[in-house]
């Protein structure tokens, strides 16, 4: 939006994100249709939040059917009752950036679930007042999840830097993929 490149590259399911709006198709590309986001990743989602919530089945029993079904009698509030709709799937190799930005062109507040694989980052976690400290930043490593909700889900965030070469072997990936999980609000499937 502000005339610069993207050094991170970007496929997206259920919805396209492309600067401040959603799409069915990939209006700034080619024009395809977006590929379907799948169940598994709506229940991944909702499980982290449930897990950062500290309401995981094994210490809330409620939570062993899909939180907000008719089977689910009280649903956990923090646990958003839309599914996870929208997954951005970012690819980062070693001279990649992110710079500070909000995830706010959702109609939900439901927390945003991230998971890295590949490279370690460093992932700057700022407020949701400005781009400007104060920010903490942390290493995310391969298989590390990140939930951010509530007050802290319009915080502006970002990649100032990612280890090229710290990806386990066995992953065989060379480079950092980040997957983000977000609820749209859009409704109407």
């Amino acid at each position: 939006p502000g005339g610069g490149t993207m050094t991170a590259r970007q496929v997206c399911l259920g919805h396209h994100w492309y600067p401040y709006g959603y799409a069915r198709s990939v209006v700034d590309g080619d024009g395809a249709p977006v590929k379907p986001f799948p169940a598994w990743l709506d229940a991944l989602a909702r499980r982290a939040v449930a897990d950062a919530a500290g309401t995981t089945p094994e210490k809330d029993p409620a939570l062993a059917v899909a939180p907000g079904t008719a089977a689910d009698p009280a649903p956990d509030p923090r646990v958003p009752t839309d599914p996870y709709d929208i997954a951005l799937i970012n690819f980062y190799d070693g001279d990649a950036r992110m710079g500070m930005h909000r995830d706010s062109d959702e109609k939900s507040d439901a927390p945003v679930v991230s998971l890295s694989l590949g490279d370690t980052c460093v992932f700057r976690f700022g407020n949701p007042r400005s781009r400007a400290r104060p920010y903490t930043d942390v290493e995310l490593r391969s298989g590390d999840l990140f939930v951010f909700g509530g007050p802290s889900r319009q915080a502006y965030h970002g990649v100032p830097r990612v280890y090229a070469g710290t990806a386990p072997p066995a992953l065989g990936l060379a480079g950092r993929l980040n997957i983000t999980l977000r609820v749209s609000g859009f409704g109407g499937g």
